[in-house]
């Protein structure tokens, strides 16, 4: 295992980059997912514990207002310029967001990684006689 000593200390657009490639955070190379939202326990290169990272909703919230706003606007512009039936837009937009969020989820879900990597402690300090 590689100490962070060994790993230079990134700045925030690095670690976004780093992020939204779904690298590990720590050394760049090895990969933060074990499936597709699920983080990995361990870097398979630098050996980080990634286990400790909890994203929560912190990506889930950026992909709402980026997809949102992408098919509103494009469903605007499909409905005033070519007025088609509501079915038509059910069959556009549905599988567009579905589509969408396949493709930003992780990305955004990596960046969260990483940021928490540089400026929060995912470890816990350990408690004497377990309190």
């Amino acid at each position: 295992m590689a100490s962070d000593q060994q790993f230079p200390d990134r700045r925030p657009g690095q670690l976004i980059s780093i992020g939204l490639r779904c690298k590990c955070p720590r050394c760049a190379v090895g990969g933060s997912f074990a499936k597709y939202l699920k983080v990995a326990d361990r870097c398979p290169v630098c050996g980080l514990d990634l286990g400790g990272h909890d994203t929560g909703d912190g990506a889930v919230v950026p992909a709402m207002l980026l997809i949102g706003t992408l098919v509103v606007s494009l469903a605007a512009y499909v409905e005033f310029t070519f007025e088609p039936p509501l079915w038509l837009h059910a069959v556009l937009w549905v599988p567009t967001i579905f589509l969408l969020t396949m493709v930003i989820l992780q990305p955004l879900k990596g960046v969260v990684i990483a940021l928490q990597y540089r400026y929060r402690s995912t470890e816990e300090d350990e408690k004497e006689n377990g309190t």
